[in-house]
């Protein structure tokens, strides 16, 4: 008599999200994979795609309260674990986070997140042993978690020591805290829009910030949002928008966008006449630029190269964002912390070093080159300018003046540079303030 072949359980609602995420973080913490690159694009989690976009959303939000809490949550979890964290099962730390995340900072039932954490290490080979030391420490959090983080410094602790080092020799220590109290908000989202950015934030429940940008608060999926799919905005950080706009009137120009993907800045000076080539090395991220510049029915001339080899020229202006550290943009990437060292901030700076003295050369006399990152690190931005200026007397600094901004002063420098903090911009409501740490340098070749 054959043997009756049982039915597939159905998985329990909600399981499928945490492994997703427990996976995303491990990406993140065990193989230094890069936040973005797992949850868009072709390197995607395969499990990703098959979600709702409510469960895709929610993905994103687990993964990048336990990335902006990571120190807070390991503080917490070695306070109940007398013996440390099980070396042969690694899955552990990233569970016994998730399920403390939820419980402390999510909207999500207590029960709930202890249940489905259990579950989540009894579907791991090595984890599956832990599987009750996971409810236990889990239920004790739910019992007195919030109290315990209350003596905590979670402030520093949420921020690499070496990074809360550099902000406060920087900055100064008042305000390297403010810095990284910044970052552990999760932020609002801020759009470019077209036109009529009024109009826009009435559709989409938000409001306009001195510099234009609409910033609203709606949860979602983004190309799900009003105006999406007819090309009427894009999403760029307040702070981003901020360098293209350092050309003044671009009508007919010719100017170069270097490295230049995924294009917000193109946009910018395509939206305002230029005739923008836009040039990046990454052909990936080159055809996601076409892909937007279309999207939003505007026109840019492409380049696949390496800036350093590029020939071309000369352009009435050049625009060099270049590759940094992006330490400024942490409240928008809660993985740069722990995926970025400072040995990388000299090499970047070296990079830097060599692209800015390329962007002179292809911009002809008398015209503008903007160069910034988005880091908040020195030898990244002010540094690079400085050495340059003192190696080129063919080069001058054109110091932005605040009416170019919308008369906000405080984001110049006294040397006339942007210099933008996440902790600016603020408001009562603290996910609506702040932009991201950018630092932008405006310069003309004699």
């Amino acid at each position: 008599m054959a043997r009756a072949r049982l039915a597939p359980q159905p998985e329990v609602p909600g399981l499928a999200t945490r492994r997703i995420a427990a996976d995303i973080i491990d990406g993140v913490l065990q193989r230094a994979r890069p936040l973005d690159e797992q949850l868009d694009g072709k390197q995607v989690h395969p499990g990703l795609p098959s979600l709702a976009d409510r469960d895709r959303a929610l993905v994103r939000r687990l993964v990048a309260t336990v990335l902006r809490r990571r120190g807070t949550l390991r503080r917490l979890i070695d306070f109940y674990l007398d013996k440390g964290l099980p070396d042969d099962a690694p899955r552990t730390e990233t569970i016994l986070m998730l399920g403390a995340a939820q419980i402390l900072w999510m909207d999500v039932p207590d029960h709930a997140a202890v249940d489905l954490s259990v579950r989540l290490a009894q579907a791991d080979r090595r984890a599956g042993r832990y599987a009750g030391l996971v409810n236990a420490v889990l239920r004790r959090v739910t019992q007195e978690g919030a109290k315990r983080i209350a003596d905590f410094d979670t402030v520093a602790l949420d921020t690499p020591d070496w990074l809360m080092a550099r902000w406060t020799k920087a900055y100064g220590a008042e305000t390297a805290r403010a810095i990284a109290l910044a970052n552990g908000v999760e932020p609002a989202l801020d759009l470019t829009v077209k036109s009529d950015p009024e109009s826009w934030a009435a559709r989409l429940r938000g409001q306009v910030l001195p510099t234009g940008t609409v910033r609203t608060d709606l949860h979602g999926v983004v190309p799900l949002l009003p105006g999406f799919t007819e090309g009427a905005w894009w999403v760029q950080d307040a702070a981003a928008a901020l360098p293209a706009r350092l050309f003044g009137d671009v009508q007919g120009m010719n100017i170069a966008d270097l490295c230049a993907a995924p294009g917000g800045k193109t946009a910018q000076l395509a939206l305002k006449g230029a005739k923008v080539t836009a040039v990046d090395r990454s052909p990936l991220r080159l055809n996601r630029l076409r892909e937007n510049l279309a999207r939003l029915h505007l026109t840019a001339e492409t380049a696949v190269a390496d800036v350093l080899t590029w020939e071309a020229g000369p352009f009435d202006g050049v625009l060099l964002d270049a590759p940094c550290s992006s330490t400024g943009t942490i409240r928008r990437h809660p993985d740069v912390p722990w995926l970025k060292r400072e040995a990388d901030i000299a090499q970047l700076s070296r990079l830097q070093h060599e692209l800015l003295a390329r962007a002179v050369t292809l911009v002809r006399p008398g015209g503008t080159i903007v160069y910034c990152t988005c880091s908040l690190e020195p030898e990244e931005g002010i540094d690079v300018v400085t050495q340059l200026l003192a190696r080129e007397p063919g080069v001058r600094r054109r110091p932005i003046l605040a009416s170019e901004i919308d008369g906000l002063s405080e984001l110049l420098t006294p040397d006339g540079d942007l210099r933008t903090l996440p902790c600016q911009l603020p408001h009562a409501e603290p996910r609506l303030a702040g932009l991201d740490g950018f630092y932008a340098a405006r310069l003309e070749r004699i």
